[in-house]
């Protein structure tokens, strides 16, 4: 499977390059590369963990979870950005800390590991790009922010190499720890919508209900609920009112529309006359019951 092998990848470059640069950090004194290495620790790891659980999204339905493992991919995507979010937290504070105390840096030897990082983390960044799950889109969002983590470092380096302005050091890890701060949240927000069932962001309920009206032999459609099991599969329920005698004919006319509204699985009910409202509301569908003696 690709992404997997892309993630893993990904998390073999980070681990090796994170433990290499903690060192580095040390040895050049800077905050902005120690704050990173430990970001790209809390990479690595977030990434080890989606590797597992992205192997784990591909397994088929069981009796156990009938819908597949999809959703496991998703959960990969919250620990990772939960991670982030942590990290992204407390290299803020660390580097607050630093302006005001600065302390003397290793310019040149904080140049040479900023180059190194850009390499590797661009090879990173190319080897997860492709691929579409929440997962792999968090994995490769951390690449990505690893460069630009890395570019500024290295600019900054730079410029303090011949200024020595120290307070750049920790104003770029302020800045590359808020832009990650910012995408994990977002982030964050895409995959908690899953998990509460939130309309999925590439479905327009009321597009689709006008459509589904157009149909012909339908009369009326309620209880549509549109779902999505991993931001890409969704899903949707519906109870169609039609009155045609060729039921399949009209089902098979919703389930081309759905497609066309992104939604792939659909589980459709039919009905010959428009349900009274009692049985209609939730609510009251405890007197169900009392309504069928006819």
């Amino acid at each position: 499977m690709k992404t997997e092998k892309n993630i893993l990848i990904a998390f073999i470059l980070n681990l090796l390059f994170s433990i290499l640069e903690f060192f580095g950090g040390f040895l050049t004194n800077s905050v902005a590369i120690l704050s990173d290495s430990i970001h790209d620790f809390g990479d690595a790891l977030s990434i080890g963990i989606s590797y597992f659980l992205e192997r784990k999204s591909k397994k088929k339905a069981d009796d156990k979870y009938t819908y597949g493992y999809v959703r496991f991919s998703v959960l990969g995507g919250v620990i990772t950005t939960t991670i982030l979010l942590v990290g992204s937290i407390l290299v803020i504070i660390g580097a607050v800390k630093r302006i005001f105390n600065p302390v003397e840096v290793n310019y040149s030897g904080m140049i040479i590991f900023a180059i190194l990082g850009v390499i590797l983390n661009c090879i990173a960044a190319y080897v997860t790009r492709e691929g579409d799950s929440i997962n792999q889109k968090s994995v490769n969002l951390h690449m990505l922010e690893d460069v630009l983590g890395w570019i500024i470092v290295l600019i900054g380096a730079i410029i303090m190499n011949f200024t020595d302005i120290r307070i750049l050091d920790s104003l770029m890890s302020i800045g590359v720890a808020l832009f990650i701060l910012i995408n994990s949240l977002k982030n964050l927000k895409q995959v908690l919508d899953i998990f509460l069932e939130k309309t999925p962001s590439n479905v327009n309920l009321e597009h689709l209900k006008k459509h589904l009206l157009e149909i012909k032999g339908i009369d009326d459609i309620h209880h549509i609920h549109v779902w999505s099991i991993d931001g890409y599969n969704n899903y949707a329920t519906m109870h169609i009112v039609t009155k045609v005698k060729d039921i399949s004919k009209v089902k098979k006319l919703v389930r081309e529309e759905l497609e066309e509204h992104n939604i792939c699985h659909a589980i459709l009910e039919t009905e010959d006359e428009a349900c009274d409202e009692t049985e209609c509301n939730p609510i009251l569908h405890s007197e169900e019951h009392h309504h069928h003696h006819h």
